[in-house]
């Protein structure tokens, strides 16, 4: 008898869970997607142009006379 106590505490709880599901992490669904949001206009944006890289060619060092 114990136990019957327990099972509507127990249902309030679940009563009580939030509206929003939520993803791993506790990012709810608004934040969710404003995050997408901004990493859709970063991907969009343009990226400067870069200079190649050069490599110069070095003289070998001359073998030591030991």
């Amino acid at each position: 008898m114990r136990a019957l106590p327990v099972f509507p505490l127990a249902l309030m709880l679940v009563a009580c869970s939030a509206s929003e599901e939520e993803k791993p992490g506790g990012v709810t669904q608004d934040e969710a997607r404003a995050l997408d949001a901004a990493a859709e206009m970063l991907d969009k944006r343009e990226l400067p142009e870069l200079p190649e890289a050069e490599v110069t060619a070095q003289p070998a060092p001359a073998p030591s006379a030991s």
